[in-house]
């Protein structure tokens, strides 16, 4: 079992590199080069920031949310849009679904929701935050002093030095993860939200705050097996978000605001999931 878990998290970290090179990269060069001009540009985007972040998040690949994760640490993205590609994200949902077989209306039902489930409460978000004056406000900077990166060294070294340091701790954080979830079992995970009307989808949602992507792959499989309802199986797919939140709680020092950005992607992920088994959307 423990080689079998070993060589499961060499291949899913390994699946983030590209994505978390790619975001330092353009951290680094943003900060070196095009600080100013870049966060103009994201601030003329405005409320169609989150519509961007949905539509990205829809690609079934786990390092998006991670790269975007990155760029809201350094001050780059909005929480509303974040939030909107967590949502939105596919994760593992959508090759589990293709290789089933699955219908392709259900298929597109499930993407165009957790979309447009993103758009909305990112949309929300920052335009409460906007219209309360607590939009959060952080420079790019900020991120690169705390991590002691020597940017004179070039954007890439530095940014493959940033890669490198991420990768070691999500690699140790996931392999602990997959061997609870294999000492566990999935079925046993699936069994919390089986039956169980607004429990179901609360409980989902906590399944879905597993910062890895077995949470994923555990309710999509147990959905198409139908012992779990379509609301619950959203509940843990909207809030789920692969690394995302492992890599936001690495980058962002800030637990405050964290522990914000966790609570609405809890709250907006059960919330979806509820309006989805009462509008009976799957």
């Amino acid at each position: 079992m423990l080689l079998d878990v070993l060589h499961e998290t060499v291949i899913d970290s390994l699946k983030l590199l590209p994505f978390l090179f790619a975001a330092y990269l353009a951290i680094e060069f943003i900060e070196d080069r095009a600080e100013e001009k870049t966060v103009a540009l994201v601030h003329r985007a405005g409320r169609w920031g989150p519509v961007l972040g949905a539509a990205l998040g829809v690609i079934p690949q786990c390092g998006f949310s991670a790269a975007t994760a990155n760029l809201y640490a350094g001050g780059i993205i909005t929480r509303g849009t974040l939030l909107a590609v967590f949502l939105s994200t596919s994760d593992e949902m959508l090759p589990i679904l293709l290789s089933s077989s699955a219908p392709a209306p259900l298929i597109l039902k499930l993407l165009g929701y957790k979309a447009l489930a993103g758009i909305v409460l990112g949309i929300a978000v920052d335009t409460a935050a906007a219209k309360l004056g607590c939009e959060r406000k952080k420079n790019i900077h900020e991120m690169c002093e705390q991590e002691h990166c020597r940017c004179e060294d070039g954007i890439f070294k530095s940014a493959l030095r940033h890669t490198i340091k991420i990768f070691a701790f999500l690699f140790a954080v996931t392999f602990v993860l997959n061997l609870l979830v294999e000492a566990v079992g999935p079925e046993t995970l699936g069994a919390f939200v089986l039956n169980r009307p607004v429990i179901g989808e609360l409980l989902g949602g906590v399944i879905g705050l597993i910062p890895n992507c077995a949470a994923s792959v555990v309710l999509t499989t147990l959905y198409l097996e139908g012992v779990m309802s379509g609301g619950a199986m959203l509940s843990g797919l909207l809030v789920g978000s692969g690394v995302g939140l492992l890599v936001l709680l690495r980058m962002n020092r800030d637990w405050r605001d964290n522990l914000v950005t966790a609570g609405l992607l809890y709250a907006g992920g059960v919330v979806f999931g509820l309006l989805a088994d009462v509008l009976h959307i799957v």
